[in-house]
């Protein structure tokens, strides 16, 4: 059975190792040596967040948080600031109630096919609302992503950000790739999700571990969630 786990970085520094060779591996075999967010800076960054799929020791895939306030810019800031510096100003904006960013979105070749991409999001976005936006007061989420993931975000509440770029658009990683900027703007609400993806999500937000079946491109997938940080639920806890 696949477990999706969320941790801290700062907490596991072995796990966010695993995560990002596996993430660079996927990377090179597209051709893709410059991603901003697959450096390994966020390893030592208090304001980042992973959360891994994985199968015993082995992690297949994964993604991550960046909350704005921590000791490195947001990585959609490094990665299309110099061809649009209004991302600086936009962040900025955000960041007055607290912002964030999911990034670093990758799966292996051997879950590649099976939907873990769709699952992964789900995931992520809950455990922003229920845990960094409720500890942490994040309010809104930015995303850079390839296109084949547009509509996947788009479901669970992102919308493009038209005023940046080409309507959106990016050449990025690499100038024959296009990337898109999006973001939600109400982590808690999810207003401009879908319907069957919005109650996925706030399932996950008030049972953070459960095991449930879900809906691959392959059929089924039993999935063991566990998307209680210790670090920020006991903190929530002693704000109640």
């Amino acid at each position: 059975m696949l477990k999706i786990r969320a941790y801290r970085a700062i907490d596991d520094i072995g796990s966010c190792e695993k995560y990002a060779i596996g993430h660079e591996n996927v990377l090179k075999s597209y051709g893709i040596t410059k991603v901003t967010s697959a450096n390994y800076e966020w390893f030592y960054n208090p304001e980042v967040y992973v959360i891994a799929v994985e199968d015993g020791d082995e992690v297949l895939g994964g993604a991550r948080i960046h909350g704005s306030g921590g000791n490195q810019p947001l990585p959609i800031e490094e990665a299309i600031g110099y061809m649009d510096p209004s991302i600086y100003e936009l962040v900025r904006n955000f960041k007055k109630e607290k912002t964030g960013e999911l990034c670093g979105l990758w799966n292996s070749r051997a879950i590649a096919g099976k939907g873990l991409s769709v699952i992964l999001t789900k995931a992520c976005v809950a455990k922003v609302g229920v845990a960094i936006a409720n500890v942490l007061e994040l309010r809104s989420l930015f995303v850079l992503c390839a296109p084949y993931t547009v509509k996947m975000v788009e479901e669970v509440g992102f919308e493009i950000i038209t005023s940046l770029g080409e309507e959106g658009t990016f050449p990025y990683p690499k100038d024959d790739m296009i990337a898109t900027a999006l973001m939600i703007r109400d982590v808690a609400g999810l207003t401009k999700a879908d319907r069957d993806k919005r109650d996925d999500i706030f399932n996950l937000r008030h049972i953070p571990r459960q095991v449930r079946k879900e809906q691959g491109t392959q059929g089924l997938l039993d999935i063991e969630y566990d998307l209680y940080i210790p670090h920020l639920d006991e903190e929530k806890e002693g704000f109640s």
